[in-house]
C-alpha cells in the first residue's frame, strides 16, 4: 500500500544508536568488533575476518539484528530478589518483558510442588540433574537444541544424549527448514545451499519467496539491491506486500537514504496462502510454452524430467489461477523474465515449509530451478534463508534423531562404544509422547520451546506433564515459566558465543564454517555449554570409556567432528591455522548431485485438495521487524506499522466486508483456541488471507504436520473472525 513504511532507514539508524547506548558504547564496540561470529541470522558475519565483516569481505557488515542479540547478552545479572516472585506472577510477563529482566548470573531450581524458582548453587544443581536423569528410563526423555550453540558443544550434547541411551535427539529445524532438508534430499541428494555468498553476486535474477528478508535477515537486502544496481530482477513471491521488499532505506548507502529508499523488487507476485505449488505449476507451464526449458541440460544431468513436463502440461491454467489466486498474465510475465535469465538463484524461507505440503512446496522450486538447468554452475542454484546463526552446523554435527550409519560407525569405532538402535523420534513425536505422560525428562539446550510449539495451550500441557526438564541459557523466556506448574526445573546460566573460555565454530547458511574467539568475560557464574555438559556426562555416565575432562576442551571436540563428520576434516585445526572454510561437497558449482544416481531428480506434486472450508479466513503467523525468532525486542512493528503485537493484518475490502474499520477490535477463532480483543489492521495482503504475530497466534495453530518433513503448519491455520 503507498502509504506504507520504507524499510530501513533513519529511524533503524536511531533504534541501534539507542540500544548501544542504553547497553553502553564500550561494550557494544567490544561485543561488535571481537572476532565471534554474529549471534542472530544464519547469512553470518565475524569471525577471524573481523566482529563486522562477511567472508566476502565486507565491511560494515553489521544491521540491527546483531545490536539486538548483543543487547540481550550485554546486560546486568537478574537480582536474587526477583525470585521471590510466584511461578504465576513471571508467567504475567510479556516475552519481553522476561528477556529484559537481565542475564542469568546462577543456577535456579524450581522443586514439584512449589509455586516459585530458588537460587541454588552449581553443585546442588549439577548433582539434582544428575539424581533425575538417572532415575528415569532413557526411552522417555529427549534432548533439543536451539541453532545458537556451537559445534562443539552441539556434538558433545548429542553424543552425551546417545550414551545415556536415547536418539531423541533434535534440534529447532525440525519446527523450521525440516522440510528443505528432505525435499533437497530428494531432488538433489544434500539438504543445504548450493551456492555460496559470492553467487549472490553472479546472478542477474533471485527470487525471494516465502521470506521477509527486510526484518529477518537485513544484511541480505545488501545483496538484492546489488542485484538491482547490475541490472538485474528481483522476484518476490509473498501473499503479503511488505514495505521493506518493495523498498529500502540502506543505512550504509548515502544515497539509498537520502532518496528515501531504493527499490528491491523488481516484480512482486502475491498468491493466496497455500497456493504456492499451483503458482509454481504456472511459471513451469509458463517457461515450457515458450520454449525455454534447457532440454540439454535436463537429458544429460536429470531423471524423471519427462513425468514432470507431462505433469504441467496436463495442470489446467483454470486450476492454477484459482488455486494461486494470481493471473496467468502476471505467472506469464514472471516467467518471461525467468526465461530471459542467464543466472537464476531461488531463495525461501519458512513460508514454504510450515505448511502440510512443506516438502512438495520445495521440490517444486528445485523442480523450477533444474527446467532451466539453474543447477550446478557458479551464480545460480538455490539458497534456503535459515535462521538462527549455528541451527545449520547443529543439524550437520548430529543433533538430530537419524544419524548417518557411517557417522554411528565411525563413533562407534573412535570411543570404542555402542550407541542405541532405535529410531529416534523427532521433534513433534516428542511433544506428542510428553503430551500422552510418556515422557519423565528432558534436556534442553538454548531456545524456547514452548514458543516453538503450535497450539499454545497443547504446548503447554504437554511440557508440564514431562517430570524434570533441564535447561541451559542465557537469559529467561516464557519457555522456562510455562509448563512447569506441577512438574520439576533446573535451569543453568551458560556463556554467550563471546564469552566461551575457548573458541568455537558456527556455521552460516552458505556451508562456511567461522572460528569465533570467545574470551569477553562479563558475568562471573556462567559456565560454557560444553563444561556442563562434560560435567553432566561424568555423573551420569560413570562407567563410559570416553575421558568427559578432556572433552570438555573444544580442541579435543573438534578433532572428534573433523574425524567423525564428513566434509568437516578442516576442523580439526582451525583454530591453529584460522582458516575458515566451506564444507566440502555441498556447493554445487558443476552438475555432479549426491544421488543413487548421481542425477538431479525432478519430482511431481500434486496440486493440494481444496475442499469447501467452514472457517472464512486462512491465516499465516509471522515475525514481526522487532522480534528475532522468539525473542521480543520491541512490541510495535515499524515496517507494518503496527504498534502492538496483538494485531492482525488484512486486506482493506475483507475489513469492509465486516463492516470494520482500522483498529477495531476482533477475536479470531479457529479449531485449536482463540484469540480475543485483536486490533485490526490494514494491509496489503490477499483477500482471504490474514497475519498474525508469532509466537502469540500459536494459540490458533494446530499440531497437523507434513507427513514427510513433520513441520507444523503455522503458515496455514483456517480462522474466522468476529467483531467485538
Amino acid at each position: 500500500m503507498s502509504d506504507q513504511p520504507v524499510g530501513g532507514g533513519a529511524r533503524k539508524i536511531l533504534y541501534t544508536l539507542n540500544t548501544v547506548r542504553r547497553i553502553g558504547l564500550l561494550h557494544s564496540a567490544k561485543a561488535l568488533t571481537a572476532r565471534n561470529a554474529c549471534k542472530a541470522c544464519a547469512l553470518g558475519m565475524g569471525g577471524q575476518k573481523g566482529g563486522m565483516v562477511n567472508e566476502l569481505d565486507d565491511f560494515p557488515s553489521v544491521c540491527n539484528k546483531s545490536v539486538q542479540a548483543q543487547s540481550t547478552d550485554i546486560q546486568p545479572v537478574i537480582p536474587e530478589e526477583i525470585f521471590s516472585h510466584t511461578l504465576a506472577e513471571f508467567q504475567e510477563l510479556s516475552s519481553r518483558q522476561i528477556e529484559t529482566l537481565g542475564r542469568l548470573g546462577f543456577p535456579l531450581q524450581k522443586a514439584k510442588g512449589e509455586n516459585r524458582f530458588r537460587v541454588i548453587d552449581w553443585d546442588e544443581a549439577m548433582a539434582l540433574s544428575a539424581d533425575r536423569l538417572t532415575a528415569t528410563s532413557p526411552n522417555r526423555s529427549f534432548f533439543y537444541s536451539s541453532g545458537r550453540s556451537s559445534n562443539e558443544a552441539g556434538f558433545l550434547f548429542q553424543l552425551v544424549a546417545r550414551l545415556f541411551g536415547t536418539n531423541n535427539v533434535n534440534n529447532c529445524s525440525y519446527y523450521c527448514h525440516q522440510a528443505t532438508g528432505v525435499a533437497l534430499g530428494s531432488t538433489i541428494g544434500t539438504g543445504t545451499s548450493t551456492v555460496e555468498l559470492a553467487d549472490v553476486g553472479l546472478c542477474d535474477t533471485i527470487f525471494v519467496i516465502g521470506a521477509n528478508p527486510a526484518s529477518n535477515h537485513p544484511r541480505f537486502i545488501h545483496q538484492l539491491k546489488g542485484v538491482r544496481d547490475r541490472g538485474g530482477h528481483v522476484i518476490m513471491i509473498n501473499p503479503a506486500k511488505e514495505p521493506g521488499l518493495v523498498r529500502f532505506a540502506l543505512p550504509k548507502s548515502p544515497k539509498s537514504l537520502l532518496s528515501g529508499g531504493s527499490e528491491i523488487a523488481s516484480d512482486y507476485l502475491q498468491p493466496r496462502i497455500g497456493g504456492d505449488i499451483a503458482l509454481f505449476k504456472g511459471l513451469a507451464k509458463a517457461v515450457l510454452e515458450a520454449g525455454a526449458e534447457d532440454q540439454s541440460f535436463m537429458d544429460a544431468y536429470t531423471e524423471n524430467s519427462a513425468e514432470f513436463i507431462t505433469d504441467i502440461n496436463a495442470t489446467r491454467w483454470d486450476d492454477i489461477e484459482t488455486q494461486s489466486g494470481v493471473s496467468k498474465a502476471d505467472i506469464c510475465r514472471v516467467a518471461e523474465t525467468y526465461s530471459k535469465s542467464k543466472s537464476a538463484i531461488f531463495a525461501w524461507g519458512m513460508g514454504m515449509t510450515h505448511h502440510t505440503h512443506g516438502v512438495e512446496n520445495i521440490e517444486m522450486i528445485a523442480g523450477l530451478a533444474l527446467l532451466r538447468g539453474m543447477l550446478g554452475r557458479p551464480g545460480a542454484g538455490l539458497l534456503p534463508l535459515r535462521g538462527h546463526s549455528n541451527v545449520q552446523g547443529i543439524g550437520t554435527i548430529g543433533v538430530k534423531p537419524v544419524l548417518a550409519s557411517e557417522v554411528v560407525e565411525k563413533i562407534e569405532a573412535r570411543f570404542g562404544i555402542s550407541l542405541p538402535a532405535e529410531t529416534g523420534l523427532d521433534t513433534m513425536a516428542c511433544m506428542q509422547a510428553a503430551r500422552a505422560g510418556d515422557m519423565d525428562a528432558a534436556v534442553i539446550l538454548g531456545g524456547n520451546l514452548y514458543a516453538a510449539n503450535p497450539n499454545s495451550g497443547w504446548a503447554e500441557a504437554a511440557l508440564d506433564r514431562i517430570g524434570f526438564k533441564l535447561f541451559l541459557t542465557t537469559t529467561l523466556n516464557p519457555g522456562h515459566v510455562r509448563g512447569l506448574d506441577s512438574s520439576e526445573a533446573i535451569i543453568l546460566p551458560v556463556a554467550a558465543r563471546d564469552e566461551e573460555w575457548e573458541p568455537t565454530t558456527q556455521e552460516s547458511m552458505f556451508n562456511f564454517v567461522r572460528l569465533s574467539d570467545g574470551g569477553i568475560r562479563r558475568i562471573a557464574n556462567v559456565r560454557p555449554e560444553s563444561v556442563i555438559l562434560a560435567d553432566l556426562a561424568k555423573r551420569i555416565l560413570p562407567d563410559c570409556p570416553i575421558d568427559f575432562d578432556s572433552f570438555a576442551r573444544h580442541r579435543e571436540l573438534r578433532h572428534a567432528i573433523a574425524d567423525i563428520i564428513p566434509g568437516m576434516e578442516a576442523l580439526a585445526d582451525i583454530d591453529v591455522a584460522k582458516r575458515e572454510f566451506h564444507i566440502e561437497n555441498r556447493l554445487k558449482h558443476t552438475p555432479e548431485f549426491s544421488t543413487p544416481s548421481g542425477k538431479a531428480s525432478f519430482r511431481v506434486c500434486a496440486l493440494p485438495d481444496i475442499q469447501p472450508q467452514k472457517r472464512h479466513f486462512t491465516l499465516s503467523t509471522q515475525r514481526s521487524e522487532g522480534q528475532f525468532n522468539s525473542i521480543i525486542y520491541q512490541e510495535k512493528d515499524s515496517y507494518r506499522g503496527t504498534t502492538s503485537r496483538w494485531t492482525v493484518l488484512m486486506n482493506p475490502d475483507d475489513i469492509a466486508a465486516l463492516g470494520l474499520s482500522a483498529q477495531d477490535k476482533v477475536n479470531i477463532i479457529s479449531d485449536n483456541g482463540r484469540m480475543e480483543g485483536v486490533a485490526v489492521h490494514p494491509f496489503d495482503v490477499r483477500q482471504g488471507s490474514v497475519l498474525a504475530y508469532y509466537p502469540e497466534a500459536n494459540v490458533l495453530t494446530g499440531t497437523a504436520v507434513d507427513p514427510r518433513s513433520h513441520t507444523p503448519a503455522f503458515k496455514f491455520t483456517r480462522v474466522d473472525i468476529e467483531p467485538v
